[in-house]
């Protein structure tokens, strides 16, 4: 082994060490438990099934009786377990840029009838193909993606969606104190590149940006097929009479005779779509019309104006027909290095669901059937500091491939295949939980004396919007195409 790979696996095992040290800091009531939890999900032989089966792996040293105590009365300080997430090394783009990608991702709980707080949670693919609503648990999850080809991220931030919440709002809170926390943590200063946040059609990307305009930040999402935005008001003439315009002419996705000449148009080879042609379009922006969820010191619904972009590729890799994906980013003046980029950094915000199906099919995440959803929210934070374990043992992991796989170089290890190794990490690695102390069984209860009732049930939370009775009028069977503003 050579001096400089050596001291590189130092490096990465101190990293290591020190972020097992901060995370075992963090756990504020039973802290051996939890700790022991995190590392059992780790060193498991396969996938988890269920929480009693993690009190049988050997780095486990307590029954299964502790570890859903732990779950139920332990404590983590999320506070500091976030700041841990941030200070940790993150990947950036090939230009520096800081990159986070945020998605909900659902914990389906439809049969946890004794479980407050279930939201109905859309889910594609369980019928024919449709959206299906499921109750359950959803989580707005934070990633930092890499750059190329890879399915790692770095997840940052998690929290929950309770029943009657606004998803911008939640989101825009939950981007503003993980971005103070990347600034102090010294992973953005002054004169770098504004973090980019990536996001999916599911967001309101005008008003994430209206949220966030005093940070340093700009937003790109995917927009709806059916949307119609609005160019900037022309130039007024003189000696003009009446009100001034606040929006200039429609841009209707859904109709190119509206779209005009694009200001920006780059062509790029790609090995898994083909050609992609990318187009953009300058300062357009939405026609507000629901006062109730803007702020203005005057009254007035603001003007967010934006870059919008078309892009076109030949084929996909599944063989299905592509459709166009258009695209909103909060700045302006876009020039076609900047296009190129964008599209880009919003394919590779796919990588999250390489992140959530590990989550979901190798460490068990959605596996525990827990009853309260403040037993959940551990789990939660337990799978995501087990997760940037397994990101920070990445120098150090071998390549324990199965005899059909094939070999990959140390750089290039899934996540899975630094899980198989993670057993022979560990004790090379600070480890900073006690065994358990086992007291003398203690005398036997009569289960009879005491009457058990049964756990109360909760309802689906179901969002009701309060709407004037329409009037009754007379439908016209001309179809109309469908569009939003």
């Amino acid at each position: 082994m050579s001096l400089l790979h050596r001291d590189a696996r130092l490096e990465a095992l101190t990293e290591l060490s020190g972020f097992r040290g901060e995370f075992y800091s963090c756990l504020t009531a039973r802290s051996d438990a939890l700790f022991e939890l995190a590392d059992a999900v780790l060193c498991g032989d396969g996938p988890v099934r269920s929480l009693p089966e993690l009190s049988l792996v050997g780095e486990h040293r307590r029954g299964h009786g502790g570890l859903y105590a732990a779950l139920a009365r332990g404590r983590i300080d999320t506070g500091r377990l976030r700041r841990a997430l941030a200070e940790v090394p993150l990947p950036r783009s090939d230009d520096g840029r800081l990159v986070l990608a945020i998605d909900i991702t659902c914990w389906l709980r439809p049969d946890a009838h004794t479980s407050p707080e279930r939201i109905l949670c859309h889910t594609y693919g369980r019928g024919k193909d449709q959206y299906i609503p499921v109750p359950g648990w959803p989580y707005s999850i934070i990633c930092a993606p890499e750059p190329g080809r890879s399915s790692w991220t770095a997840p940052l931030d998690t929290t929950r969606l309770a029943p009657g919440d606004d998803t911008a709002t939640v989101t825009a809170r939950q981007l503003r104190n993980l971005l103070r926390l990347l600034i102090d943590s010294g992973h953005w200063q002054t004169g770098d590149p504004d973090i980019l946040v990536v996001a999916d059609a599911g967001y309101n990307a005008p008003r994430l940006a209206f949220l966030l305009k005093d940070l340093p930040v700009q937003v790109l999402a995917r927009m709806r097929s059916d949307r119609v935005l609005r160019r900037t008001v022309p130039r007024r003439q003189p000696h003009t009479m009446g009100r001034p315009p606040r929006h200039g002419g429609e841009f209707v996705f859904g109709q190119p005779d509206t779209w005009g000449t694009p200001d920006t148009r780059t062509v790029t080879d790609t090995r898994l779509y083909g050609t992609a042609t990318a187009r953009s379009w300058d300062r357009l922006h939405p026609r507000l019309t629901h006062r109730d969820s803007w702020t203005a010191a005057d009254g007035t619904l603001p003007v967010i104006e934006g870059t919008v972009i078309r892009l076109d590729i030949d084929h996909l890799p599944s063989g299905a027909t592509p459709k166009p994906v258009w695209l909103w980013w909060s700045a302006t003046d876009a020039v076609p290095a900047d296009t190129d980029r964008l599209w880009q950094a919003y394919l590779r915000r796919f990588d999250i669901e390489h992140t959530f199906r590990l989550f979901k099919q190798t460490l068990g995440w959605t596996a525990p059937k827990i009853r309260t959803p403040e037993a959940a929210d551990r789990w939660t934070w337990l799978i995501l500091a087990a997760y940037t374990q397994l990101r920070l043992a990445r120098p150090l992991a071998a390549d324990l491939r199965r005899p059909w796989e094939k070999p990959r170089p140390p750089d290039r290890l899934t996540p899975a295949r630094v899980r198989r190794d993670f057993r022979h990490i560990r004790p090379q690695a600070d480890c900073p939980a006690l065994p358990e102390h086992r007291n003398p069984p203690g005398p036997v209860l009569d289960d009879h004396r005491a009457a058990r009732t049964p756990a109360p049930r909760h309802n689906v939370h179901t969002p009701r919007k309060s709407q004037p009775p329409k009037r009754q009028t007379k439908t016209s069977t001309t179809p109309k195409p469908r569009r939003t503003g």
